[in-house]
């Protein structure tokens, strides 16, 4: 298990509680006063986790300045007040930022399916092809 300082599991809190925040803004409609507050918070939460340096590293290396472009640009459409662009925008920048950790947590999520309940479950939603 990876242990963390206590400051750490503050910015593990601001990620998570940003991640509602964005989360319950989309379920209204996107409301942008919530997605923003939810984009601060998973913003200065990430920089409080892997530290001020390595954020900056990470987004702003030169193969990576397309995706950092248009997901902090969606944030400032979103400050901005114009949500559903704003969020568009994040979600592709999102995409190009993190294409090449997504073989990981798919690779992660497929062990999922050797846990005996789970298993199980996957394989009745797996058999069900259709509702009628």
């Amino acid at each position: 298990m990876v242990s963390l300082s206590e400051f750490q599991k503050i910015g593990v809190g601001l990620v998570g509680f940003g991640l509602f925040f964005i989360f319950f803004g989309v379920l209204l409609y996107f409301d942008s006063v919530l997605l923003a507050f939810g984009n601060l918070l998973f913003l200065s939460g990430l920089a409080i986790i892997i530290g001020l340096r390595r954020t900056f590293s990470f987004f702003f290396q030169k193969e990576k300045l397309k995706g950092t472009s248009f997901f902090l640009g969606g944030i400032l459409i979103v400050l901005l007040r114009r949500p559903l662009l704003g969020m568009l925008l994040e979600t592709y920048g999102f995409i190009t930022l993190f294409r090449n950790f997504f073989p990981v947590v798919f690779g992660f999520l497929g062990v999922w399916g050797n846990i005996p309940l789970l298993s199980k479950l996957l394989q009745k939603l797996g058999d069900t092809s259709s509702l009628v």
